[in-house]
This record gives C-alpha cells, sequence and structure tokens, in this order.
C-alpha cells in the first residue's frame, strides 16, 4: 500500500518511476486488513500505564495483545523501548505527532481520490465502538477527549437501543459505545491497491515482480540488485514494510521494526448485514465490510517473521464475534494472518535513511499504513523532490533510534 502510493505521487510528480516487488500487488499485509481508514485513531499503542498488563500477555496466548513464549527474549529490546514511548510525555508527543499525520493523510487521501477518480471504491459508514461495561467507557474517556482536542468528531452511546439504530443484531449485553461519523473503509482493500496499481501503470510506471536482495550506496544515487542483477537509481524509495529491515541491516542501519501479526477470517456474502465498521474495545478486534462479505480480524501477537502462524487465534476471535452479533453466519469462511510492520513508539519512519540521503524509507506505520498511506507518499514525493514538508518530520525521522543521531 505505502510504496504503491509513493509510486503513484512520484509519477504524479513527473518522475520516471520503476517498482519493484517481490510478492505482487497487495500481496501482503496491504490485502488482508480491515480496510480502514482510521484517521481518529491518534492514540499510540504505548499508552501509560500500559506495562502493567505484559505479565497477561505472556500467559493468554489468544488473548488482544499477545508475546509468543518462544519470541519473548528476542522480543526484550523492542519491549524496553515501547516500556520508554509509555512514558507521558513522549506519550503526549507521538500523539501529537500521529494526530498530524492523520489530518494531513486525510486531505492527501482526497487528493488521491480525485487523481485517481476512486470514489466508488469508498464507502462513508462510520465506526462503531462499543465497550463492555459503563466503567470501561469511562476508562476511556480521556482518550476521547484527546480526540475531541484534536478535532475529531464523535458521539456517546448508553443504550442497547441508541447502537442497534446504527447496527441492529449486536448483542444486547452491549449498551456502551462511540460512534465517529466521519470513519471511512474502503470497499476492499487489495482491490483498492490494485486500483491505485493500474493507474500508476497506465501512466508510466514500471512494474517488475522481483525480489530485491540488496541496496548500496552508489555515487549520487543508489544500486538496487536483484536476482536479474544490478541497476543504479538516483533515489530509491523502501517500502517493504516489515521486511524493510532486512535490506537495511547491511548498511548498518538497525532500527527496532517488529512484526506484529494480525489474524483475521473473511466470511462470504450474507453472514451478516453490516452498515457500519464495529470495534470491539475490550477484546482487540474488529468486523468490517469487504466487498459483499464480511471481514473478523485484528489484535496483535508480537512473534516477528518465521514462527508459524497459530490460527487459533483467528478462531477464537471468530467464536467471539459470533457471541456478539448472534445472527453471525461463521461457515464458509477464510483464514489469513498477515505482518503488520511497528515501531514501539507507534510512529512510522519516513524521511532519509541516517548517512544515506539518497534512501528514502517509508514503512513502519504498524495497524494504520492503509490510513496514513496517501499522506506518507506526498512527503516521499516532497522529500524527493527536495521541498519542504507540510509537516515536520522530526518525529518520524529515524535518527529517533539511533544512539548519538540527532
Amino acid at each position: 500500500m505505502i510504496g504503491v502510493s509513493a509510486a503513484h505521487a512520484l509519477m504524479r510528480d513527473g518522475h520516471e518511476v520503476t517498482v519493484f516487488d517481490r510478492e505482487g500487488i497487495a500481496a501482503g499485509a496491504s490485502q488482508g486488513n480491515a480496510g480502514a481508514f482510521a484517521f481518529s485513531d491518534i492514540i499510540p499503542l504505548a499508552t501509560p500505564g500500559i506495562l502493567r498488563q505484559a505479565p497477561k500477555w505472556l500467559f493468554d496466548p489468544l488473548g488482544p495483545l499477545a508475546i509468543r513464549p518462544g519470541y519473548a527474549l528476542q522480543i526484550l529490546p523492542w519491549l524496553i523501548r515501547f516500556a520508554r514511548a509509555s512514558m507521558p510525555d513522549r506519550y503526549a508527543a507521538a500523539r501529537d505527532a500521529q494526530a498530524a499525520l492523520m489530518r494531513f493523510s486525510s486531505d492527501a487521501l482526497n487528493h488521491l481520490l480525485v487523481a485517481i477518480r476512486g470514489t466508488a471504491l469508498i464507502r462513508r459508514e462510520g465506526q462503531l465502538q462499543l465497550y463492555d461495561t459503563p466503567g470501561q467507557l469511562r476508562a476511556s474517556q480521556p482518550g476521547w477527549d484527546e480526540r475531541a482536542a484534536a478535532g475529531i468528531r464523535f458521539e456517546t452511546l448508553t443504550s442497547h437501543a441508541a447502537i442497534a439504530e446504527i447496527q441492529p443484531g449486536i448483542s444486547e449485553r452491549f449498551t456502551n459505545a462511540v460512534f465517529t461519523p466521519d470513519w471511512i473503509n474502503v470497499t476492499d482493500p487489495r482491490a483498492w491497491v490494485e486500483f491505485i496499481a493500474e493507474d500508476m501503470m497506465r501512466h508510466g510506471v514500471a512494474y517488475r515482480r522481483e525480489a530485491v536482495a540488496r541496496l548500496a550506496p552508489q555515487g549520487a544515487g543508489v544500486r538496487l540488485e536483484t536476482g536479474a542483477g544490478a541497476e543504479n537509481f538516483d533515489r530509491v524509495v523502501l517500502a517493504a514494510g516489515a521486511q524493510s529491515g532486512a535490506l537495511l541491516a547491511p548498511l548498518g542501519l538497525r532500527l527496532p521494526l517488529e512484526t506484529e501479526r494480525g489474524y483475521n477470517t473473511t466470511l462470504p456474502a450474507g453472514a451478516f448485514d453490516l452498515r457500519t465498521h464495529v470495534s470491539f474495545s475490550s477484546h482487540g478486534f474488529v468486523v468490517s465490510r469487504i466487498g459483499d462479505g464480511v471481514r473478523v480480524g485484528g489484535a496483535v501477537e508480537l512473534g516477528g517473521l518465521r514462527l508459524a502462524p497459530n490460527m487459533k487465534r483467528a478462531d477464537a476471535l471468530l467464536a467471539k464475534a459470533k457471541s456478539f452479533l448472534p445472527g453471525l453466519d461463521t461457515t464458509g469462511g477464510k483464514r489469513w494472518m498477515g505482518f503488520r510492520p511497528s515501531m514501539p513508539d507507534s510512529l512510522p519512519v519516513i524521511g532519509a535513511a541516517p548517512g544515506h540521503p539518497n534512501l528514502i524509507l517509508a514503512f513502519g506505520h504498524g495497524h494504520l499504513g492503509l490510513t496514513q498511506s496517501a499522506g506518507t507518499a506526498e512527503i516521499v514525493a516532497d522529500l524527493v523532490a527536495g521541498r519542504g514538508t507540510a509537516i515536520d518530520l522530526a518525529p518520524y525521522r529515524a535518527g529517533r533510534f539511533i544512539r548519538g543521531r540527532a
């Protein structure tokens, strides 16, 4: 999603662009997400006090945020940075940076929709965030106050009847919710990425399905090596998601890029009459409309790129969804697991690689790759052109994780 969007923005800027893709358009996490432009999600994952829940993560492999036991020691350095990011001052700075990128990305999405004539792929149906108890809703209030301060509109609901008016078929156990009317979804994330890719190729962007083996500085540019050989480019944009770290390591750049493994099940048409994007806050998953079907997924499993998927997580989410949406038909579903690229402070890396001004980094968006894709693409185009950027890029610089880098 990020790479295709950046390529499209660079093409619109008049550059000659080649996209290298090791698996195919939308073959990874870009096809399996919930399809949401979550511009209201400005709250970082590393919130003050979140580490008090850490012991539960280790002992609940099917919980909303879990660490695979065999991966706990390997992820310890990332968790230390995550702990630092949850300190009140760092949390507030990350929240403000997230809000700035969200506002910019929302405007950039409108620019992209005009450029590709893509409004038919957009759904403006809002989002319903459900809470198990009145106490949970009250506990969430500070976060909603922060959203209100950022200009995000929402409505608090305190009865099942008010919830059912927006989304019928939800269990009567839910009497507390918040509705965000400006929430946007795509009809299907895979179709969205493919649509942008087809438009960029119609306008001259070269697409090559080749795995990049190595990046190296080469004079005033960057040499890119694949199985077919080596080529030189004036600029290279690295937007390889969770795989980006492997290409940076040979350059001596080791960033705390971790993998949030997300699970879902996509049900066929007719599974449920879903009228809005539904989030179950305390359980870490969402239910969204994908094409004519329904996708149930989310949660976070910190487990790296190599461990085998634990599809029991997808099954557990589907079982919960069935209990919360009694009319949901859970037959005929297709399970999936994908890798979300995640930084400890929930902010992406956007900007030139330290020591390598012709290598532009654009990865680490976590759950928000689709949401922030158009904004990231416009920033990348500004950086390649040598223009000033509309927002301050200091919070997103790679150097924030490299000792001695300002």
